[in-house]
């Protein structure tokens, strides 16, 4: 397996994630609702380290990379959530799914050489998820400021570069595991810290516990992917194939929720696919 697929799994389970947030996030509060997904998903990992019998917490450097990773996740699950809130999805969408330009910009600081058809094919797919996702909006209802929303999403797609970037390092270097439990403890508790500063709302009521809980499994597991892609070749283009999160989100809604989609839409469904085909040879 590659850091190309970890990526797309990752996409996956971020796109079902992402119909959740999308329907939960005018009527749950939103710090409760990070707080079920992040414990969820810190008990699965959790869960993974034993049942593996691998150690919890990695040592030296390793440790300190997945301490920042943590701190960079919690701002980037923040602005996504704040960010989905407030909406458009035309808005949101493109800005946040352009984290990969920021990835290969700190692939190439790292010294990974980065050819011009590489950035090329990266540009493609940004472009090609945003025109999927400005197509897929079709809410026309009032919307907040653009000003906040705007600063939402560009603090999400910076956390998501950073928590990536950090995360892989930290796995390069001590493990997956123990790497992702880190990041996982330090932004819960972080998140926790927030809640009781600011005596934030966090009663997210008992229906809203069981999709949470379903969002929180695939939080960890999609993190968990991009982290582990720090084992293999280009990890960078974990965080590519992981920015179609929007697209996929799309398409299970074409699937579940049987919503249209028409046909500039399938065509940038193609145009990022073939992208992502471009890098994995």
């Amino acid at each position: 397996m590659t850091a190309l697929y970890l990526g797309l799994v990752a996409a996956f389970c971020w796109g079902l994630h992402d119909i959740a947030i999308r329907y939960l996030s005018r009527s749950v509060p939103l710090m409760g609702a990070l707080l079920v997904v992040l414990t969820t998903g810190l008990i699965f990992q959790s869960l993974v380290i034993v049942v593996n019998q691998a150690p919890f917490l990695p040592q030296g450097p390793a440790l300190w990379s997945a301490i920042g990773a943590g701190v960079a996740f919690l701002v980037a699950s923040l602005g996504l959530y704040f960010a989905f809130q407030r909406g458009p999805v035309r808005l949101v969408s493109p800005i946040i799914g352009a984290f990969p330009v920021l990835s290969l910009i700190y692939a190439a600081l790292a010294g990974t050489p980065i050819t011009f058809d590489q950035i090329a094919a990266v540009l493609l797919i940004v472009a090609a998820v945003g025109l999927v996702a400005i197509l897929s909006d079709s809410e026309d209802t009032d919307i907040p400021p653009k000003g906040p929303t705007i600063i939402y999403s560009l603090l999400s797609a910076v956390g998501f570069a950073t928590t990536f970037k950090l995360g892989q390092i930290s796995a390069d270097l001590g493990g997956e595991w123990p790497g992702t439990f880190t990041a996982r403890v330090v932004a819960l508790v972080l998140l926790v810290t927030i809640i009781m500063a600011f005596k934030s709302n966090i009663r997210v009521g008992w229906r809203a516990v069981p999709p949470l809980i379903v969002m929180g499994l695939l939080d960890g597991i999609a993190l968990l992917a991009v982290f582990s892609a720090g084992a293999f070749d280009r990890p960078e283009y974990a965080s590519v194939a992981a920015s179609m999160f929007g697209l996929f989100t799309i398409l299970l809604a074409r699937v579940f929720l049987k919503e249209l989609m028409g046909p500039a839409q399938w065509a940038g469904c193609v145009v990022a696919f073939f992208g992502i085909g471009y890098l994995s040879f």
